[in-house]
Protein backbone atom coordinates (compact mmCIF):
# COMPACT_ATOMS: atom_id res chain seq x y z
CA UNK A 1 0.00 0.00 0.00
CA UNK A 2 2.82 2.40 0.84
CA UNK A 3 4.37 1.80 -2.55
CA UNK A 4 1.19 2.35 -4.57
CA UNK A 5 -0.37 5.17 -2.55
CA UNK A 6 1.60 8.01 -4.21
CA UNK A 7 0.71 6.68 -7.67
CA UNK A 8 -2.94 6.40 -6.68
CA UNK A 9 -2.85 9.98 -5.38
CA UNK A 10 -1.39 11.26 -8.64
CA UNK A 11 -3.94 9.33 -10.66
CA UNK A 12 -6.80 10.60 -8.52
CA UNK A 13 -5.57 14.18 -8.94
CA UNK A 14 -5.39 13.76 -12.72
CA UNK A 15 -8.92 12.34 -12.85
CA UNK A 16 -10.19 15.16 -10.65
CA UNK A 17 -8.55 17.72 -12.93
CA UNK A 18 -10.29 16.22 -15.97
CA UNK A 19 -13.64 16.18 -14.21
CA UNK A 20 -13.25 19.85 -13.24
CA UNK A 21 -12.35 20.82 -16.83
CA UNK A 22 -9.40 22.81 -15.60
CA UNK A 23 -7.85 25.40 -17.92
CA UNK A 24 -4.82 24.67 -20.06
CA UNK A 25 -2.06 27.04 -21.15
CA UNK A 26 -1.61 27.13 -24.91
CA UNK A 27 1.81 28.19 -26.20
CA UNK A 28 0.98 31.01 -28.62
CA UNK A 29 4.49 32.43 -28.97
CA UNK A 30 4.88 31.85 -32.70
CA UNK A 31 1.38 32.85 -33.75
CA UNK A 32 1.69 35.97 -31.57
CA UNK A 33 4.79 37.02 -33.52
CA UNK A 34 7.17 36.99 -30.56
CA UNK A 35 10.64 35.98 -31.70
CA UNK A 36 12.71 37.22 -28.76
CA UNK A 37 15.54 34.99 -27.66
CA UNK A 38 17.44 35.66 -24.45
CA UNK A 39 21.23 35.56 -24.35
CA UNK A 40 23.78 35.88 -21.59
CA UNK A 41 26.08 37.57 -24.09
CA UNK A 42 28.44 34.66 -24.61
CA UNK A 43 28.64 31.15 -26.08
CA UNK A 44 29.31 29.42 -22.76
CA UNK A 45 27.90 30.23 -19.32
CA UNK A 46 30.82 30.45 -16.94
CA UNK A 47 30.11 33.10 -14.28
CA UNK A 48 27.42 34.30 -11.90
CA UNK A 49 26.51 37.36 -13.98
CA UNK A 50 25.60 35.20 -16.96
CA UNK A 51 23.83 32.57 -14.85
CA UNK A 52 21.52 34.96 -13.00
CA UNK A 53 19.35 35.42 -16.07
CA UNK A 54 16.88 38.16 -16.95
CA UNK A 55 13.28 39.13 -16.40
CA UNK A 56 10.30 40.47 -18.30
CA UNK A 57 7.99 43.41 -17.72
CA UNK A 58 4.41 43.93 -18.95
CA UNK A 59 2.87 47.39 -19.09
CA UNK A 60 0.65 49.52 -21.32
CA UNK A 61 3.24 51.82 -22.87
CA UNK A 62 0.89 53.49 -25.39
CA UNK A 63 -2.24 53.77 -23.23
CA UNK A 64 -4.52 51.71 -25.48
CA UNK A 65 -5.72 49.37 -22.71
CA UNK A 66 -3.61 46.46 -23.97
CA UNK A 67 -0.57 45.19 -22.09
CA UNK A 68 2.71 45.21 -24.00
CA UNK A 69 5.82 43.13 -23.25
CA UNK A 70 9.38 44.24 -22.56
CA UNK A 71 12.07 41.53 -22.54
CA UNK A 72 15.56 42.15 -21.21
CA UNK A 73 18.71 40.25 -22.11
CA UNK A 74 22.40 40.06 -21.47
CA UNK A 75 24.95 41.31 -23.99
CA UNK A 76 28.64 40.76 -24.61
CA UNK A 77 30.27 42.71 -21.79
CA UNK A 78 33.93 43.38 -21.14
CA UNK A 79 35.29 41.56 -18.05
CA UNK A 80 32.17 39.37 -17.95
CA UNK A 81 32.06 37.65 -21.34
CA UNK A 82 34.79 35.52 -22.90
CA UNK A 83 36.74 36.72 -25.90
CA UNK A 84 35.27 33.97 -28.05
CA UNK A 85 31.86 35.63 -27.65
CA UNK A 86 32.98 38.88 -29.26
CA UNK A 87 31.08 38.00 -32.41
CA UNK A 88 27.90 38.79 -30.41
CA UNK A 89 28.90 42.41 -29.87
CA UNK A 90 26.24 44.81 -31.16
CA UNK A 91 23.81 42.00 -32.00
CA UNK A 92 21.85 41.79 -28.75
CA UNK A 93 19.42 44.20 -27.13
CA UNK A 94 16.29 44.38 -25.02
CA UNK A 95 13.03 44.25 -26.98
CA UNK A 96 9.62 45.94 -26.66
CA UNK A 97 6.61 44.21 -28.22
CA UNK A 98 3.40 46.17 -28.80
CA UNK A 99 0.12 44.34 -28.21
CA UNK A 100 -1.98 44.64 -31.38
CA UNK A 101 -5.20 43.56 -29.68
CA UNK A 102 -5.79 40.59 -31.98
CA UNK A 103 -3.53 38.05 -30.30
CA UNK A 104 -0.39 39.28 -32.05
CA UNK A 105 2.48 41.56 -31.09
CA UNK A 106 4.79 43.83 -33.08
CA UNK A 107 8.42 44.54 -32.21
CA UNK A 108 8.63 48.34 -31.79
CA UNK A 109 11.98 48.53 -30.04
CA UNK A 110 13.78 50.77 -32.49
CA UNK A 111 10.85 53.14 -32.91
CA UNK A 112 10.42 53.41 -29.12
CA UNK A 113 14.15 53.82 -28.47
CA UNK A 114 14.39 51.31 -25.58
CA UNK A 115 16.82 48.69 -26.94
CA UNK A 116 19.66 49.56 -24.59
CA UNK A 117 22.28 48.06 -26.90
CA UNK A 118 25.55 47.17 -25.22
CA UNK A 119 23.93 47.01 -21.78
CA UNK A 120 23.75 43.75 -19.82
CA UNK A 121 20.23 43.88 -18.37
CA UNK A 122 18.89 41.73 -15.55
CA UNK A 123 15.51 43.15 -14.52
CA UNK A 124 12.85 45.70 -15.43
CA UNK A 125 9.93 47.55 -13.90
CA UNK A 126 7.52 50.25 -15.02
CA UNK A 127 5.63 53.10 -13.32
CA UNK A 128 4.38 56.61 -13.98
CA UNK A 129 6.95 58.43 -11.86
CA UNK A 130 5.97 61.97 -12.94
CA UNK A 131 2.16 61.63 -12.73
CA UNK A 132 1.61 62.58 -16.35
CA UNK A 133 -0.60 59.58 -17.11
CA UNK A 134 2.05 57.70 -19.10
CA UNK A 135 3.93 54.66 -17.81
CA UNK A 136 7.72 55.02 -17.75
CA UNK A 137 10.26 52.20 -17.89
CA UNK A 138 13.15 51.39 -15.55
CA UNK A 139 15.79 48.85 -16.62
CA UNK A 140 18.08 47.19 -14.04
CA UNK A 141 21.57 46.42 -15.33
CA UNK A 142 25.00 45.08 -14.63
CA UNK A 143 26.26 48.64 -14.65
CA UNK A 144 24.30 51.90 -14.63
CA UNK A 145 20.53 51.50 -14.69
CA UNK A 146 18.38 53.20 -17.32
CA UNK A 147 15.24 55.25 -16.67
CA UNK A 148 13.23 55.80 -19.84
CA UNK A 149 10.70 58.64 -19.73
CA UNK A 150 7.55 57.94 -21.75
CA UNK A 151 7.03 60.82 -24.20
CA UNK A 152 3.44 59.85 -24.97
CA UNK A 153 4.02 59.47 -28.71
CA UNK A 154 5.32 55.90 -28.72
CA UNK A 155 8.87 56.96 -27.90
CA UNK A 156 10.99 57.15 -24.75
CA UNK A 157 13.83 59.42 -23.62
CA UNK A 158 16.75 58.25 -21.50
CA UNK A 159 16.71 60.43 -18.36
CA UNK A 160 18.89 58.18 -16.19
CA UNK A 161 21.61 60.65 -15.29
CA UNK A 162 19.29 63.63 -14.98
CA UNK A 163 16.91 61.72 -12.68
CA UNK A 164 19.60 60.34 -10.37
CA UNK A 165 18.52 56.74 -10.94
CA UNK A 166 21.57 55.58 -12.91
CA UNK A 167 22.59 53.34 -10.02
CA UNK A 168 26.04 51.97 -11.00
CA UNK A 169 25.76 48.77 -8.93
CA UNK A 170 24.62 45.42 -10.30
CA UNK A 171 20.86 45.87 -9.89
CA UNK A 172 18.41 43.00 -10.35
CA UNK A 173 15.00 44.27 -9.30
CA UNK A 174 13.09 47.44 -8.38
CA UNK A 175 9.70 48.11 -6.82
CA UNK A 176 7.80 51.41 -7.13
CA UNK A 177 5.60 52.71 -4.30
CA UNK A 178 4.84 55.95 -2.48
CA UNK A 179 6.55 55.26 0.84
CA UNK A 180 5.95 58.72 2.31
CA UNK A 181 2.46 59.33 0.85
CA UNK A 182 3.34 62.60 -0.89
CA UNK A 183 1.70 61.56 -4.17
CA UNK A 184 4.95 60.73 -5.98
CA UNK A 185 6.12 57.18 -6.61
CA UNK A 186 9.48 56.35 -5.04
CA UNK A 187 11.61 53.34 -5.96
CA UNK A 188 13.51 50.71 -3.99
CA UNK A 189 16.40 49.25 -6.01
CA UNK A 190 17.60 45.76 -5.15
CA UNK A 191 21.32 45.17 -5.79
CA UNK A 192 23.14 41.82 -5.84
CA UNK A 193 26.93 41.58 -5.39
CA UNK A 194 30.33 42.84 -6.51
CA UNK A 195 31.50 40.63 -9.35
CA UNK A 196 35.33 40.60 -9.58
CA UNK A 197 35.72 40.20 -13.36
CA UNK A 198 36.44 36.50 -12.91
CA UNK A 199 39.49 36.87 -10.66
CA UNK A 200 38.31 34.41 -7.99
CA UNK A 201 38.99 30.87 -9.21
CA UNK A 202 39.17 28.80 -6.01
CA UNK A 203 35.99 26.76 -6.42
CA UNK A 204 34.83 23.20 -7.00
CA UNK A 205 35.18 22.72 -10.80
CA UNK A 206 32.04 20.61 -11.13
CA UNK A 207 30.08 23.58 -9.84
CA UNK A 208 30.80 25.42 -13.08
CA UNK A 209 31.71 28.75 -11.52
CA UNK A 210 31.95 30.38 -8.06
CA UNK A 211 28.73 30.95 -6.13
CA UNK A 212 27.47 34.10 -4.35
CA UNK A 213 29.49 33.59 -1.16
CA UNK A 214 32.67 34.11 -3.19
CA UNK A 215 31.81 37.79 -3.57
CA UNK A 216 30.99 40.77 -1.38
CA UNK A 217 27.37 41.80 -1.13
CA UNK A 218 25.97 45.19 -2.15
CA UNK A 219 23.56 47.59 -0.39
CA UNK A 220 20.10 48.26 -1.76
CA UNK A 221 18.82 51.82 -2.13
CA UNK A 222 15.56 53.68 -1.60
CA UNK A 223 15.25 56.70 -3.88
CA UNK A 224 12.74 59.37 -2.92
CA UNK A 225 10.87 61.04 -5.75
CA UNK A 226 11.39 64.80 -5.47
CA UNK A 227 8.44 65.58 -7.74
CA UNK A 228 10.57 67.43 -10.29
CA UNK A 229 11.88 64.49 -12.28
CA UNK A 230 14.76 63.81 -9.89
CA UNK A 231 15.32 61.34 -7.07
CA UNK A 232 17.31 61.45 -3.82
CA UNK A 233 18.94 58.53 -2.02
CA UNK A 234 17.20 58.32 1.39
CA UNK A 235 18.24 54.78 2.30
CA UNK A 236 20.00 55.59 5.55
CA UNK A 237 17.56 58.18 6.86
CA UNK A 238 14.67 55.80 6.12
CA UNK A 239 16.30 53.06 8.25
CA UNK A 240 16.98 50.72 5.33
CA UNK A 241 20.78 50.65 5.23
CA UNK A 242 22.11 47.10 4.91
CA UNK A 243 25.61 47.30 3.39
CA UNK A 244 26.08 43.57 2.87
CA UNK A 245 22.93 42.38 1.15
CA UNK A 246 22.77 39.97 -1.76
CA UNK A 247 19.35 40.92 -3.03
CA UNK A 248 17.78 38.73 -5.70
CA UNK A 249 14.43 40.54 -5.94
CA UNK A 250 12.24 42.92 -3.95
CA UNK A 251 8.50 43.40 -3.52
CA UNK A 252 6.19 45.51 -1.38
CA UNK A 253 2.85 44.72 0.28
CA UNK A 254 0.82 45.80 3.29
CA UNK A 255 1.72 42.78 5.39
CA UNK A 256 0.45 44.15 8.72
CA UNK A 257 -2.76 45.74 7.38
CA UNK A 258 -1.96 49.27 8.55
CA UNK A 259 -2.39 50.91 5.14
CA UNK A 260 1.32 51.26 4.34
CA UNK A 261 3.36 49.07 2.02
CA UNK A 262 6.18 47.15 3.68
CA UNK A 263 9.31 45.93 1.86
CA UNK A 264 10.36 42.31 1.45
CA UNK A 265 13.82 41.54 0.01
CA UNK A 266 14.81 37.97 -0.77
CA UNK A 267 18.57 37.48 -0.51
CA UNK A 268 20.92 34.87 -1.88
CA UNK A 269 22.91 32.65 0.52
CA UNK A 270 22.01 34.80 3.54
CA UNK A 271 19.02 35.98 5.56
CA UNK A 272 16.12 37.86 3.96
CA UNK A 273 15.14 41.42 4.90
CA UNK A 274 11.66 42.51 5.93
CA UNK A 275 11.23 46.25 6.47
CA UNK A 276 8.03 47.32 8.18
CA UNK A 277 6.76 50.76 7.17
CA UNK A 278 6.13 52.98 10.21
CA UNK A 279 3.99 55.41 8.21
CA UNK A 280 6.34 58.22 9.22
CA UNK A 281 8.82 57.96 6.35
CA UNK A 282 10.93 55.31 8.07
CA UNK A 283 11.15 51.53 8.26
CA UNK A 284 12.06 48.97 10.92
CA UNK A 285 13.83 45.71 10.00
CA UNK A 286 11.84 42.78 11.47
CA UNK A 287 12.78 39.73 9.41
CA UNK A 288 14.00 37.67 12.36
CA UNK A 289 11.12 38.78 14.58
CA UNK A 290 8.53 37.93 11.91
CA UNK A 291 10.10 34.56 11.12
CA UNK A 292 11.09 35.25 7.52
CA UNK A 293 14.86 35.75 7.82
CA UNK A 294 16.02 32.17 7.32
CA UNK A 295 14.83 28.93 5.80
CA UNK A 296 12.34 26.51 7.31
CA UNK A 297 15.04 24.72 9.30
CA UNK A 298 16.96 27.86 10.21
CA UNK A 299 19.36 27.77 7.30
CA UNK A 300 20.22 30.62 4.96
CA UNK A 301 18.96 29.63 1.53
CA UNK A 302 19.27 30.81 -2.06
CA UNK A 303 15.99 32.72 -2.25
CA UNK A 304 14.79 34.07 -5.57
CA UNK A 305 11.67 36.13 -6.35
CA UNK A 306 9.24 36.87 -3.46
CA UNK A 307 5.54 36.97 -4.35
CA UNK A 308 2.96 38.18 -1.80
CA UNK A 309 -0.67 37.07 -1.72
CA UNK A 310 -3.35 35.88 0.68
CA UNK A 311 -3.01 32.15 0.09
CA UNK A 312 -5.42 30.92 2.78
CA UNK A 313 -7.89 33.82 2.42
CA UNK A 314 -7.73 34.90 6.06
CA UNK A 315 -7.17 38.60 5.33
CA UNK A 316 -3.39 38.54 5.87
CA UNK A 317 -0.74 38.72 3.18
CA UNK A 318 1.42 35.61 2.88
CA UNK A 319 4.48 35.19 0.66
CA UNK A 320 5.85 32.48 -1.63
CA UNK A 321 9.56 32.33 -2.47
CA UNK A 322 11.22 29.75 -4.77
CA UNK A 323 14.86 28.92 -4.18
CA UNK A 324 17.55 26.68 -5.56
CA UNK A 325 17.20 23.85 -3.08
CA UNK A 326 13.68 23.98 -1.75
CA UNK A 327 10.88 26.56 -1.60
CA UNK A 328 9.35 28.74 1.10
CA UNK A 329 5.61 29.08 1.55
CA UNK A 330 5.23 31.53 4.41
CA UNK A 331 1.72 31.81 5.87
CA UNK A 332 1.17 34.80 8.12
CA UNK A 333 -0.53 34.40 11.48
CA UNK A 334 -1.11 36.68 14.43
CA UNK A 335 2.48 36.38 15.66
CA UNK A 336 4.38 36.36 12.39
CA UNK A 337 4.92 33.89 9.57
CA UNK A 338 4.99 30.09 9.62
CA UNK A 339 6.66 27.83 7.07
CA UNK A 340 3.94 25.70 5.49
CA UNK A 341 5.72 24.25 2.45
CA UNK A 342 5.40 20.68 3.64
CA UNK A 343 1.91 21.03 5.08
CA UNK A 344 0.71 22.67 1.86
CA UNK A 345 1.96 19.74 -0.22
CA UNK A 346 4.57 21.58 -2.27
CA UNK A 347 7.80 20.39 -0.62
CA UNK A 348 8.03 17.15 -2.58
CA UNK A 349 6.50 18.80 -5.64
CA UNK A 350 9.12 21.55 -5.87
CA UNK A 351 12.06 20.34 -3.79
CA UNK A 352 13.55 18.40 -6.70
CA UNK A 353 13.98 21.56 -8.76
CA UNK A 354 15.93 24.82 -8.74
CA UNK A 355 13.20 27.47 -8.57
CA UNK A 356 13.43 31.06 -9.83
CA UNK A 357 10.20 32.88 -10.75
CA UNK A 358 7.26 32.02 -8.53
CA UNK A 359 3.85 33.48 -9.37
CA UNK A 360 0.66 33.35 -7.32
CA UNK A 361 -2.28 33.49 -9.72
CA UNK A 362 -5.87 32.28 -9.71
CA UNK A 363 -5.58 30.59 -13.07
CA UNK A 364 -8.99 28.87 -12.88
CA UNK A 365 -10.90 31.81 -11.30
CA UNK A 366 -12.18 29.79 -8.37
CA UNK A 367 -11.15 32.48 -5.88
CA UNK A 368 -8.01 30.71 -4.61
CA UNK A 369 -4.41 31.49 -5.55
CA UNK A 370 -2.49 28.81 -7.42
CA UNK A 371 1.30 28.61 -7.96
CA UNK A 372 3.45 28.72 -11.09
CA UNK A 373 7.22 28.23 -10.82
CA UNK A 374 9.95 28.36 -13.47
CA UNK A 375 12.88 26.00 -12.91
CA UNK A 376 16.42 25.57 -14.21
CA UNK A 377 19.89 24.76 -12.97
CA UNK A 378 21.87 27.70 -11.59
CA UNK A 379 25.41 26.89 -12.73
CA UNK A 380 24.83 24.83 -15.86
CA UNK A 381 22.37 24.92 -18.72
CA UNK A 382 20.59 21.86 -17.37
CA UNK A 383 16.90 22.01 -18.25
CA UNK A 384 13.96 21.38 -15.91
CA UNK A 385 10.21 21.46 -16.38
CA UNK A 386 8.04 24.23 -14.92
CA UNK A 387 5.38 23.49 -12.32
CA UNK A 388 1.75 24.54 -11.95
CA UNK A 389 0.19 23.71 -8.58
CA UNK A 390 -3.55 24.13 -7.95
CA UNK A 391 -4.95 25.37 -4.66
CA UNK A 392 -7.60 22.97 -3.36
CA UNK A 393 -9.37 25.83 -1.63
CA UNK A 394 -7.77 25.21 1.75
CA UNK A 395 -4.18 26.45 1.14
CA UNK A 396 -2.98 22.99 0.13
CA UNK A 397 -1.87 22.23 -3.41
CA UNK A 398 -1.60 19.43 -5.94
CA UNK A 399 0.40 19.24 -9.16
CA UNK A 400 -1.63 19.87 -12.34
CA UNK A 401 1.37 20.47 -14.62
CA UNK A 402 0.93 17.37 -16.75
CA UNK A 403 -2.62 18.30 -17.73
CA UNK A 404 -2.00 22.04 -18.19
CA UNK A 405 -0.48 22.30 -21.66
CA UNK A 406 2.50 21.39 -23.81
CA UNK A 407 4.84 23.93 -22.20
CA UNK A 408 4.82 21.88 -19.01
CA UNK A 409 5.85 18.76 -20.95
CA UNK A 410 9.07 20.36 -22.18
CA UNK A 411 12.12 21.45 -20.21
CA UNK A 412 13.93 24.78 -20.13
CA UNK A 413 16.50 26.71 -18.11
CA UNK A 414 13.85 28.90 -16.53
CA UNK A 415 14.46 32.37 -15.07
CA UNK A 416 12.13 35.42 -15.10
CA UNK A 417 8.37 35.27 -15.67
CA UNK A 418 5.32 37.53 -15.43
CA UNK A 419 1.54 37.20 -15.32
CA UNK A 420 -0.99 39.26 -17.32
CA UNK A 421 -4.26 39.06 -19.22
CA UNK A 422 -2.86 39.95 -22.62
CA UNK A 423 -6.07 39.22 -24.53
CA UNK A 424 -8.39 40.84 -21.96
CA UNK A 425 -10.64 37.81 -21.74
CA UNK A 426 -10.77 37.60 -17.95
CA UNK A 427 -8.19 34.90 -17.22
CA UNK A 428 -4.50 35.22 -16.41
CA UNK A 429 -1.87 34.38 -19.02
CA UNK A 430 1.89 33.90 -18.57
CA UNK A 431 5.11 35.03 -20.25
CA UNK A 432 8.49 33.43 -19.47
CA UNK A 433 12.01 34.64 -20.25
CA UNK A 434 14.13 31.49 -20.24
CA UNK A 435 17.93 31.57 -20.04
CA UNK A 436 19.72 31.57 -23.41
CA UNK A 437 16.54 30.45 -25.12
CA UNK A 438 13.38 31.71 -26.76
CA UNK A 439 10.72 33.40 -24.64
CA UNK A 440 7.30 31.77 -24.34
CA UNK A 441 3.82 33.30 -24.25
CA UNK A 442 1.22 31.04 -22.66
CA UNK A 443 -2.45 31.82 -23.22
CA UNK A 444 -4.89 30.67 -20.55
CA UNK A 445 -7.65 28.74 -22.28
CA UNK A 446 -10.62 27.92 -20.07
CA UNK A 447 -9.89 30.03 -17.03
CA UNK A 448 -12.75 32.34 -17.92
CA UNK A 449 -15.31 29.54 -17.80
CA UNK A 450 -15.62 30.61 -14.18
CA UNK A 451 -16.70 34.14 -13.34
CA UNK A 452 -14.22 36.92 -12.61
CA UNK A 453 -13.65 40.61 -11.95
CA UNK A 454 -10.68 42.79 -12.87
CA UNK A 455 -10.32 45.93 -10.75
CA UNK A 456 -8.09 48.84 -11.74
CA UNK A 457 -7.80 51.61 -9.10
CA UNK A 458 -6.50 54.90 -10.51
CA UNK A 459 -5.35 58.16 -8.94
CA UNK A 460 -6.24 61.38 -10.77
CA UNK A 461 -3.76 64.23 -10.54
CA UNK A 462 -3.91 67.63 -12.20
CA UNK A 463 -1.24 66.43 -14.64
CA UNK A 464 -2.61 62.98 -15.43
CA UNK A 465 -4.05 59.73 -14.08
CA UNK A 466 -1.90 56.80 -12.98
CA UNK A 467 -2.17 53.43 -11.23
CA UNK A 468 -3.03 53.78 -7.55
CA UNK A 469 0.02 51.86 -6.36
CA UNK A 470 -0.57 50.98 -2.71
CA UNK A 471 -4.35 50.79 -2.93
CA UNK A 472 -5.92 47.68 -1.42
CA UNK A 473 -8.93 46.05 -3.05
CA UNK A 474 -11.14 43.62 -1.14
CA UNK A 475 -13.70 41.52 -3.02
CA UNK A 476 -16.26 39.60 -0.98
CA UNK A 477 -18.40 36.80 -2.40
CA UNK A 478 -20.40 34.90 0.21
CA UNK A 479 -17.94 33.69 2.83
CA UNK A 480 -14.92 34.16 0.55
CA UNK A 481 -13.01 37.40 1.10
CA UNK A 482 -10.13 38.18 -1.25
CA UNK A 483 -7.56 40.95 -0.75
CA UNK A 484 -4.99 42.31 -3.20
CA UNK A 485 -2.60 45.25 -2.98
CA UNK A 486 -1.97 47.14 -6.20
CA UNK A 487 1.72 46.56 -6.81
CA UNK A 488 2.84 44.72 -9.95
CA UNK A 489 6.48 44.50 -8.80
CA UNK A 490 6.51 40.89 -7.65
CA UNK A 491 8.47 37.76 -8.44
CA UNK A 492 11.92 37.27 -9.97
CA UNK A 493 13.46 40.20 -11.92
CA UNK A 494 10.06 40.95 -13.42
CA UNK A 495 6.82 42.90 -13.23
CA UNK A 496 3.31 41.71 -14.03
CA UNK A 497 -0.18 43.03 -14.63
CA UNK A 498 -0.95 46.02 -12.38
CA UNK A 499 -4.67 45.32 -12.68
CA UNK A 500 -6.08 43.17 -9.88
CA UNK A 501 -7.72 39.89 -10.89
CA UNK A 502 -10.35 38.17 -8.76
CA UNK A 503 -11.93 34.80 -9.46
CA UNK A 504 -15.59 34.53 -8.49
CA UNK A 505 -16.21 30.87 -9.33
CA UNK A 506 -19.93 30.32 -10.00
CA UNK A 507 -21.05 33.61 -8.41
CA UNK A 508 -22.76 35.95 -10.87
CA UNK A 509 -21.79 38.94 -8.81
CA UNK A 510 -19.55 40.03 -5.96
CA UNK A 511 -21.35 41.02 -2.79
CA UNK A 512 -18.97 43.96 -2.48
CA UNK A 513 -15.86 45.56 -3.94
CA UNK A 514 -13.99 47.78 -1.51
CA UNK A 515 -11.04 50.04 -2.32
CA UNK A 516 -8.84 51.45 0.40
CA UNK A 517 -7.01 54.29 -1.30
CA UNK A 518 -3.41 55.27 -0.45
CA UNK A 519 -4.70 58.32 1.46
CA UNK A 520 -6.64 56.00 3.78
CA UNK A 521 -10.14 56.75 2.50
CA UNK A 522 -12.39 53.82 1.67
CA UNK A 523 -14.79 53.41 -1.25
CA UNK A 524 -17.29 50.54 -1.34
CA UNK A 525 -19.54 49.18 -4.09
CA UNK A 526 -22.16 46.49 -3.52
CA UNK A 527 -23.64 43.81 -5.77
CA UNK A 528 -21.06 44.21 -8.51
CA UNK A 529 -21.77 42.09 -11.59
CA UNK A 530 -19.12 39.57 -12.65
CA UNK A 531 -17.16 39.36 -15.89
CA UNK A 532 -16.15 42.99 -16.27
CA UNK A 533 -13.13 45.26 -16.10
CA UNK A 534 -13.75 47.95 -13.49
CA UNK A 535 -11.79 51.18 -13.38
CA UNK A 536 -12.23 53.32 -10.27
CA UNK A 537 -10.72 56.81 -10.21
CA UNK A 538 -9.88 58.72 -7.02
CA UNK A 539 -8.95 62.38 -6.79
CA UNK A 540 -5.40 62.78 -5.52
CA UNK A 541 -2.91 65.50 -4.81
CA UNK A 542 0.84 65.76 -4.40
CA UNK A 543 2.62 66.99 -1.32
CA UNK A 544 -0.12 65.65 0.91
CA UNK A 545 -0.19 62.52 3.01
CA UNK A 546 -2.75 61.24 5.42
Amino acid sequence: MKIWLPLMTVAAAAIAAQQLELPVFTDTTKEAGITFKHSYGDHHMDNIVEGTGSGVCVFDYNGDGLLDIYFVTGTWTKNVSDNEGRDLRGKLSNRLYRNNGNGTFTDVTEAAGVGGKGIFSSGCSAADYDNDGRVDLYVLNYGPNILYHNNGDGTFTDVSEKSGLADPHWSLSAVWFDYNNDGWLDVYVCNYLKYDDGKFRDFYPAQGYPGPLSYEGEPDFLFRNNGDGTFTDVTKEAGLWQPEGRGMSVTAADFNNDGYLDIFVSNDAMENHYFENTGKGTFVEKALQMGVAFGENGQGVSNMGPFPGDINRDGLMDVFIPNLNYCNLLIQGKKGFEYRSDAAGISVMLGQYAGWAGILLDYDNDGWLDIFVSHGNAHHEYVEEATLARNRGDATFYDVSRTSGSYFQDKFVGRGAAWFDYDNDGDVDLVINNLNDFAHLLRNDGGNRANWLVVEPKLKFATGTRDAIGARVTVTTGTLRQIEDMNPGRGYLSQGDARLHFGLGTAAEADSVEIRWPDGSVEKHERVKARQFLKYVHEAKTGGGR
